[in-house]
Formats: structure tokens, C-alpha cells, sequence
């Protein structure tokens, strides 16, 4: 494939893309425990750049609900068509394994699931009690599907207490029928918008990929719409087409620019952004709430003294 890289043609992924893959003792530790305990992660799933990483750090994000997804979306790698229902052991099994692994923070997702009638909502809640439950000092993060916009559903998830609950723009709107058939841009944006009138206190976060084809003006105006809705932590990462099928990428957006969109997305209003070619919506989950959330206490305590 022949990409673009500052307008200039070239073949292969420019060398910024290029890692070595760190493994050692946590890694196949966590590997091991994750196989044992028969649990998914989309670190695996979803053939995400940082899984070795992320796993010698001991951290992971749970894929729950199964490893087939009801959606085709074009740029993700995990696998679809028919599916099964969810195993009911699985929320006490995704506990055990934070619980062996000693986890402060863990990060929880699932396939899309437009098969149940929550759309999976309360397989998200059982499995946040579950953790809270066996670790009640762990922070717990859900990164959640659309729902098909059931509020019903979003308020069982909520009705958890989650510490954050991220849902992924991925990209802009023009490029949703491309890149999300199956998902609907304003869909997403209210779903962000009703968490914090739901549980106002409760940090929302959301991502985007890069280099799908978006310009920068369409891509500002999506940080503004997300803003608006009150979302308050943004990642911004790389596309990196998964296989020959999948969307090819348009752009490899140079680590330079990553560092200017992420300065600009903090003066749009968020108060949390990661921002890179290898960022991805659970990387560095903690650190990046940790930052978010002693912003927001500033600008709390700001308010209160005006």
C-alpha cells in the first residue's frame, strides 16, 4: 500500500511507527491468567500496538460479552457475525483476575452487542460490582458500545458507580458511514451528553483515530462537539489498518502534530488529553485520570471562589 506523509507518497509506515515489543516475567504472567480464567481482552482482540506493554506492566483491558461483535465496523480488527449469549460467570471471573492481579485501576469494554435487549448494560454493571466488590479501592473505567442510544441501559451502567465511562467517537461525521456503518455520530455525542446529566459527578472520556481522511477543521469541530457534551478526557491515536480488507489508512499523522492537536484539544476544553501514534482509549488509563481529575478539582474549586 502507498500512503501519504506530509503530502509526499512513500510505501511502508514511516519510522515512528516502528517499536521494539517488550515481553518478560508480567507479561506472561498475565497471559497465562487471562488464558486460565478463559477471559478476552481487546488488547488481543482488537490488535492493539501497546498489548505488550500494557501486559509486562501487568494492566489489561477485559473484553467482555464475548469475542464476536454484532457490528462490522471498517477499521476494527475484532472478528463479527453470530454470536451467543454472554457467559453469567463471566463479571465474577474478570473480578477474580483484577483481584490476582492486584490492579488500582481497570479498564473494561466489550463487543457491540445489539443482539440483547440492553444492549448488554447489565452485564457492564454486574461486572463493575463484581470488582468493586472483591477490590473496593480499584477504580474501574467503562468503555462502552452506543447502546443504540438506550438511556435505560446507559443508566444501569451508571447506577454502578463506574469511576470513568468513556465512549469512543473514533472519528468525524462526514466519515461514519466509511468508517462506523451501523453507529450514528449525533447517537454517540448525546450518549456522552446524557451521562452527565444522569451522573454529573462521573468523568466522561472519548477517543478518536487519526488519519482515517479527516481534516483538521472537521476534526476541531468534533473536540467542540465533544466538549459541549461535557466530555472531559480525550485520547487521540494513530489508524493503523488491521488487514487488507479493513479501511486503508489516507495519512500517518507525524508525532509533531500529535503534540500541536493535543495542546489545542486542552484549549477547547478538556481537561485530560493523551494524544500520540500509539495512543489508544485504555493507554495509560490511570495516569490520564489521575491528571483529569485534579483538573477538575481545580476548576471546581476555582468556581466556588468566583
Amino acid at each position: 500500500m502507498i500512503d501519504m506523509i506530509d503530502g509526499q507518497r512513500h510505501k511502508g509506515k514511516p519510522g515512528w511507527l516502528k517499536r521494539r515489543l517488550p515481553s518478560g516475567p508480567g507479561y506472561e504472567r498475565l497471559r497465562r491468567l487471562l488464558q486460565g480464567h478463559g477471559l478476552t481482552t481487546v488488547c488481543q482482540e482488537a490488535q492493539c500496538p501497546n498489548q505488550f506493554e500494557c501486559y509486562a506492566q501487568g494492566t489489561a483491558t477485559f473484553m467482555i460479552m464475548g469475542r464476536r461483535c454484532t457490528r462490522n465496523c471498517r477499521f476494527c480488527a475484532v472478528a463479527h457475525g453470530p454470536i451467543g449469549l454472554p457467559d453469567p460467570e463471566e463479571p465474577t471471573l474478570v473480578a477474580e483476575a483484577v483481584e490476582l492481579l492486584g490492579l488500582r485501576y481497570a479498564v473494561v469494554t466489550s463487543v457491540t452487542r445489539d443482539d440483547l435487549a440492553d444492549g448488554g448494560a447489565s452485564y457492564f454493571a454486574d461486572t463493575i460490582r463484581a470488582i468493586k466488590k472483591r477490590m473496593p479501592a480499584t477504580l474501574v473505567e467503562v468503555l462502552i458500545p452506543d447502546l443504540q442510544g438506550d438511556r435505560g441501559g446507559l443508566e444501569k451502567i451508571l447506577a454502578a458507580c463506574p469511576d470513568v465511562l468513556n465512549h469512543n467517537i473514533e472519528t468525524v461525521p462526514r466519515l461514519y458511514p466509511a468508517v462506523r456503518p451501523g453507529a450514528i455520530y449525533t447517537r454517540s455525542v448525546d450518549l456522552l451528553g446524557q451521562v452527565k446529566r444522569i451522573s454529573p459527578k462521573i468523568p466522561t472520556k472519548s477517543g478518536i483515530m487519526l488519519g482515517l481522511g479527516e481534516s483538521e477543521e472537521e476534526l476541531l469541530d468534533t473536540l467542540r462537539d465533544l466538549v459541549n457534551a461535557g466530555c472531559n478526557i480525550l485520547t487521540l491515536g494513530q489508524y493503523l489498518q488491521p488487514s487488507p480488507t479493513h479501511l486503508p489508512v489516507e495519512r500517518y499523522v507525524p508525532p509533531d502534530e500529535f503534540q500541536s492537536l493535543q495542546e489545542k484539544a486542552r484549549d477547547i476544553g478538556f481537561v485530560g488529553v493523551a494524544a500520540g501514534p500509539f495512543v489508544r482509549s485504555s493507554y495509560q488509563a490511570e495516569k490520564l485520570y489521575t491528571q483529569a481529575t485534579k483538573m477538575l478539582y481545580q476548576n471546581m474549586k476555582k468556581r466556588i471562589g468566583q
